[in-house]
C-alpha cells in the first residue's frame, strides 16, 4: 500500500499528540517532527521513535522540500502567516491547526471534500470543531438565525499558544460558525476553567431558529454526534436537546484518546483527530488521482 509523505511543524503539546495519531494512519507516512527548541518532549520522543527531528523551525522544510507533501501546521497563528506562503512556494499542502484562517475551512462532517485541491485548509478552532456539527446539524432542518457558543476547557490543558490565540479563537470560531455552521448570525466564548481536578472540554451551543421541528433537529443532532464520534471517540452528547419556544440548546462534552494528553484534554485532543482525519481524506484523494501504477508523490510504505 502506497503512503503519502507528511511532516509536523511544531513539536509542543498538539504536534506532539498529533504524530501519535499519524503514525497509526494507513495512509500517511509520518516522516519528520520540525520544531524550535532541541530539548523539547515531543522532539525527543519523536527522536526516540525513530522519525527525523529538526530544531530550526520553517528552514528544515525549505532545506529538504522532499521530506514532506503534506504539514501539518501545529505553531501560531502569527508564525502560521510566513510559514503558509513558505510551503506555497514549495508546492506543499499546509493544514493549519493555528486559527490564523488563511485558507478555506474545514470541518470533517461538514466540508471534508471541498478544498481537496486547496494549497492551505483551516481547522477553525476545538471550540469550532466541536460545536459547528451541531450547529450545521440544527440549520440544515430548521433554519439558524443566530448561533452562540461557550467552550469550557480546563485552564491546565491550555497551553502558551492556545492563550496567546484567545482573540483569534473566538473571531476564527464566530466565523466559522457562520460561513460552515450556517448560522445567519455567531458568536464565541471561550472559558478557561482553573478547576482541580481538571474538568473535561464541555461545550454550549445555543441556536435561535426559524422554522422549530423538534423531532427534526432532535434526530439531525443525534446522527451528526454519531458521525464525529467516528474519528473523535470521546465526543458525546451530555443530555437530550433543549427546547424553549425558539431556541434550541444542545450540551456537548469531548473527553480525550489519552495519547499524549490527559483524556480531560478534549479540546486539544479534537483537533489532533480532526487533523488526522483531513491529512488522511486529502492522502486519499492525491492516491486516488495519482497515474496507475505510480504513486505521483506518494511513495511506497515500508
Amino acid at each position: 500500500m502506497k503512503k503519502i509523505k507528511a511532516a509536523i511543524l511544531g513539536s509542543g503539546n498538539i504536534g506532539t499528540d498529533l504524530m501519535y495519531k499519524l503514525e497509526r494512519s494507513e495512509w500517511l507516512e509520518l516522516t519528520a517532527m520540525i520544531g524550535i527548541d532541541p530539548a523539547s518532549d515531543g522532539l525527543q520522543r519523536a527522536r526516540s521513535r525513530g522519525y527525523a527531528t529538526y530544531d530550526n523551525g520553517i528552514q528544515a522544510i525549505l532545506d529538504r522540500p522532499e521530506l514532506a507533501d503534506i504539514v501539518f501546521d501545529a505553531t501560531a497563528a502569527k508564525a502560521h502567516v510566513r510559514h503558509a506562503k513558505v510551503l506555497k512556494e514549495l508546492g506543499i499542502t499546509a493544514i493549519d491547526l493555528t486559527p490564523a484562517a488563511l485558507g478555506p475551512f474545514l470541518c470533517p462532517v461538514v466540508n471534508l471534500r471541498d478544498h481537496l485541491e486547496a494549497p492551505n485548509v483551516n481547522l477553525i478552532t476545538c471550540g469550532g470543531q466541536a460545536t459547528i456539527p451541531m450547529v450545521h446539524a440544527v440549520n440544515r432542518v430548521a433554519d439558524v438565525t443566530y448561533a452562540e457558543i461557550v467552550a469550557t476547557i480546563s485552564s491546565k490543558s491550555a497551553g502558551p499558544g492556545t492563550r496567546s490565540n484567545i482573540d483569534e479563537f473566538t473571531s476564527t470560531t464566530r466565523r466559522g460558525l457562520e460561513e460552515i455552521g450556517g448560522a445567519d448570525r455567531g458568536k464565541a466564548i471561550i472559558i478557561l476553567n482553573p478547576a482541580d481536578p481538571p474538568i473535561m472540554m464541555r461545550n454550549t451551543v445555543y441556536c435561535q431558529v426559524r422554522n422549530m421541528n423538534k423531532e427534526a433537529i432532535r434526530q439531525s443532532v443525534q446522527e451528526m454526534a454519531e458521525q464525529v464520534r467516528e474519528y473523535v471517540p470521546g465526543y458525546r452528547l451530555r443530555q437530550d436537546v433543549l427546547f424553549d419556544e425558539d431556541k434550541v440548546t444542545i450540551f456537548i462534552e469531548v473527553e480525550g484518546a489519552g495519547d499524549y494528553f490527559e483524556p480531560y484534554a478534549g479540546n486539544l485532543d479534537i483537533m489532533t483527530a480532526t487533523a488526522a482525519r483531513i491529512g488522511e481524506e486529502f492522502a486519499r484523494y492525491r492516491l486516488a488521482a495519482a497515474p496507475a501504477g505510480k504513486g505521483g508523490d506518494a511513495n511506497a510504505a515500508q
